[in-house]
């Protein structure tokens, strides 16, 4: 399990233009091991996005042990990724074709004036913010649509019905409003067009009850704006269960 703060990076994936995490992985592990190393990633995250879970697994001949991995790695690694345990799998397990349940969470800091510390992980908002209909609006999308609007145009998916098994919006005493989605799988960029709108929906832009329909409308331009990417975190990804 991978954890990361991702502002200096372009993403997960391998990058002809930019460092990734799946490159410093590789490289860090075939320095540990010995041997070419090329991990598999449970999530490709966008560039400057961050993790405190995700899951990346590969194929080693090492003889050392394999909850040991992750102590013997972060010794290399640079500050900001950190593995966060390491175990022996299946050899058919694979972290994007397993069932899963992933759960991402978008903060937004929602006052007057911006707080510096916490400028890398949670996107400064400063007008007001409905939180009530925000909810309403998040009801909506709870179950399995077609996520189309909710989609990047540049998405190479071929289906985009997804599952939503939740999607709750809470504030906390310190004026951070945490958008957090569970759902078996993502479109590109969904989660960060969904906080989007639902930024749109809190300042009255968007109606709540108006949901349903951007979503029949399988159409980019019927939701609301990207929300920035330093705003969004992987929580983790739970594997197991039917589907059902």
């Amino acid at each position: 399990m991978v954890a990361y703060e991702g502002t200096r990076y372009c993403g997960w994936q391998l990058q002809p233009n930019g460092i990734t995490i799946e490159e410093v992985l590789n490289q860090t592990l075939s320095e540990l091991l010995k041997e070419e190393i090329q991990v598999v990633g449970a999530s490709r995250t966008d560039a400057g996005v961050h993790s405190l879970g995700n899951v990346a697994v590969f194929d080693t001949g090492t003889r050392i042990p394999p909850e040991k991995i992750c102590y013997a790695l972060n010794q290399r690694l640079p500050e900001d990724i950190a593995v966060q345990s390491s175990c022996q799998v299946p050899d058919d397990f694979h972290p994007r074709r397993c069932y899963s349940e992933k759960t991402y969470e978008y903060r937004i800091l929602n006052r007057k004036i911006p707080i510096p510390t916490l400028r890398r992980d949670t996107y400064f908002y400063y007008r007001d913010l409905d939180l009530e209909k925000m909810r309403q609006a998040a009801a909506h999308l709870v179950g399995e649509h077609d996520f189309r609007s909710f989609c990047s145009v540049r998405t190479s998916a071929e289906h985009t019905v997804r599952k939503i098994l939740s999607c709750t919006v809470e504030k906390s005493k310190e004026d951070i409003i945490a958008i957090r989605v569970t759902g078996t799988g993502f479109l590109y960029n969904m989660v960060r067009i969904l906080a989007g709108t639902l930024v749109s929906v809190g300042v009255g832009e968007v109606a709540p009850e108006s949901m349903p329909e951007i979503l029949q409308k399988k159409d980019r331009g019927a939701a609301g704006p990207t929300a920035p990417a330093h705003g969004l975190t992987m929580i983790g990804i739970k594997y197991g269960g039917g589907g059902n």
